[in-house]
């Protein structure tokens, strides 16, 4: 079949990505006036803005095949165009089978032209079916698949329970989420109806983001008595991004329900602290200025990254010439200093400004903290950001002397 025979009835045009081609929508057609966001204004979506997203998602599933030593069935079922799907055949070694799915009949003619496109018929399944359908249908023990993928134009919640279903046990779920504006707080009621937990805008709101995300995803694993194992997140561009191993059994589940906790806040003074319970103390006065302070959750408190697994990914990113390696590089390396970092992170910005203070340079900032005993790392949610155990009044007290010595 050629670009010509395929008779899909919108503006298209073919691209290179990773090492396959595929035919997308072309996204100019789609543009009648400045505010209109052509992706999903477009007959079948696809947005070349995750392309970094779709890299990372072929490292990281590679990192897990190796991990596991096994041949991979793999689920995408929201492909749209079949990129992403068309990428793991064609990049992953040792995927047996990927099942691409759309219930838009475009997209799924499309996805079919892109697999043959790049003769990948013998290992790519299409099917046009609704999501939950589909994942539902391997919810019994021997049809599972080792790998989900969600990656939906929205919340994935609506997914999140048959996709849980649908993996085996040490299956691998990975999950995006570009409803931000919930995450982040700005419609908290939306956050709380579709996650479980309030959220809250803070300086740190896409980590709560990330966090919001795997509390939801760790609670509804825990009702089939599947616990979660967190190896690798991130917070890019417009969305957040999670990968998990997933484990069987209840008492996995039963330690995951102790991850679950909130996130307590002062608005006044910057402290922050985390708690498992808010009856088990009260919210009502910081410990470091007295103010009343506010709180986020039920989110995950565990562990969002595992450092030996970014070392893996980062591994895997020097065996191949992606255009965003240079910037996956600078990330997975942020990541894995990240790692074992406290939960939370601080903007020096925010603080400054907060003081009327110039910014000093967050490498100051961390050589000051590390000077004053404790551990201090940059982090990849804010390139002004810094994780540290430092008091919230120490932070603000060695900002102010970085500042003032320079007057």
């Amino acid at each position: 079949m050629t670009a010509g025979d395929l008779d899909i009835g919108f503006p298209s045009e073919t691209i290179n990505e990773g090492r396959v081609r595929v035919l997308v929508p072309k996204l100019d057609a789609y543009i009648r006036q400045t505010s209109d966001y052509a992706p999903s204004k477009a007959p079948v979506f696809y947005n070349p803005v995750m392309e970094l997203n779709r890299d990372l998602s072929v490292l990281t599933l590679q990192a897990y095949q190796r991990t596991v030593s096994r041949e991979l069935h793999v689920c995408e079922p929201l492909s749209s165009s079949g990129i992403r799907g068309v990428r793991y055949a064609a990049e992953v070694n040792g995927i047996k089978n990927v099942l691409i799915n759309d219930i838009n009949t475009r997209a799924v003619k499309l996805a079919r032209y892109n697999v043959e496109l790049n003769g990948l018929k013998d290992r790519v399944t299409i099917e046009n079916k609704d999501a939950n359908c589909l994942l539902s249908c391997h919810g019994a023990p021997k049809k599972r698949f080792d790998v989900v993928d969600l990656d939906p134009f929205g919340s994935p919640v609506p997914y999140l329970d048959s996709a849980i279903r649908a993996l085996r046990n040490d299956g691998f779920l990975a999950v995006t989420a570009t409803d931000l504006a919930p995450l982040c707080g700005v419609h908290s009621k939306a956050c709380i109806r579709k996650y479980g937990g309030k959220p809250l805008r803070t300086e740190y709101c896409h980590e709560l983001a990330i966090r919001l995300l795997l509390g939801c995803v760790a609670s509804l694993a825990a009702k089939h008595e599947v616990g979660i194992r967190v190896v690798f997140s991130h917070s890019t561009d417009h969305y957040v991004r999670a990968y998990a191993q997933i484990c069987h059994g209840a008492k996995k589940a039963n330690e995951n329900i102790k991850n679950l906790g909130y996130v307590v806040h002062c608005f006044s003074c910057l402290h922050r602290e985390t708690t498992v319970s808010l009856a088990d103390r009260k919210i009502e006065k910081c410990p470091e200025c007295g103010a009343k302070m506010e709180y986020s959750g039920p989110l995950w408190l565990g562990s969002i990254l595992d450092e030996q697994f970014c070392e893996l990914v980062s591994r895997e990113n020097t065996h191949r010439a992606l255009r965003n390696s240079t910037r996956i590089m600078r990330l997975v390396t942020l990541l894995g200093n990240e790692a074992e970092a406290p939960t939370t992170y601080y903007v020096i910005d925010k603080i400054s400004s907060k003081m009327s203070l110039r910014v000093p340079s967050v490498s100051a900032m961390i050589k000051a903290l590390h000077s004053a005993g404790f551990k201090t790392v940059p982090t990849h949610f804010n390139s002004l950001g810094l994780k540290t155990k430092a008091p919230a009044l120490k932070v603000q007290e060695t900002l102010k002397d970085l500042a003032t010595s320079f007057v």
